[in-house]
């Protein structure tokens, strides 16, 4: 049996920075929400996501945010 991965709804990106929107099902219907992450490559040249930002990123992440904001309002789940 394949094991299937779940994608992100829409990402959102500024800079080395990228938001991922999620649909979510809960007990009183769907719902969206948002994650953030820092894409980079380990040593090996695999690609990891890294969740702690550094003062650089900050503007990024609250770009992202109002983004994410936005989208999720533009895209509410009625």
């Amino acid at each position: 049996m394949a094991t299937q991965t779940k994608k992100p709804a829409t990402t959102l990106r500024c800079g080395g920075i990228k938001a991922s929107i999620w649909m979510n099902a809960g007990e009183k219907g769907a719902f969206y929400s948002a994650s953030f992450a820092r894409p980079f490559k380990d040593a090996q040249g695999n690609w990891k996501n890294a969740a702690s930002f550094g003062p650089s990123d900050l503007d990024a992440i609250s770009l992202l945010a109002a983004q994410a904001k936005q989208w999720i309002a533009d895209h509410a789940v009625r």
